[in-house]
């Protein structure tokens, strides 16, 4: 009885547990591509060129992702994405995170 119990039980809890490793590494990714785009558009407004804002946000961002500079009106949007999860039979989604801030006047 007990034999029976545990061989449906024991592939439930593995399953359960691989969804919560895939979810706390998803929160951790969306947490890396908001840090990223927040170094970004700080060194965007302050006037560094292109790729070395680009450098900035890559070194915070997770692996793989993909970074947008955006000029908009008086300010810089950068947008960093990335796809995470999508471990063997386990679902994988696209994160995103942006960040806009105001250009800064040279004094």
């Amino acid at each position: 009885m007990v034999t029976a119990e545990l061989a449906v039980a024991i592939p439930s809890v593995v399953l359960v547990l691989g969804f919560c490793l895939v979810a706390v590494n998803a929160a951790v990714d969306q947490i890396r591509c908001v840090d990223a785009a927040r170094v970004a558009a700080r060194a965007a407004a302050r006037g560094d060129d292109a790729a070395r804002v680009t450098a900035l946000a890559a070194e915070s961002a997770p692996a793989g992702a993909r970074v947008q500079v955006f000029g908009v009106g008086g300010g810089v949007r950068v947008v960093v994405s990335a796809r995470t999860g999508g471990w063997g039979v386990l679902p994988g989604w696209e994160l995103s995170a942006s960040a806009v801030t105001p250009v800064e006047s040279p004094s």
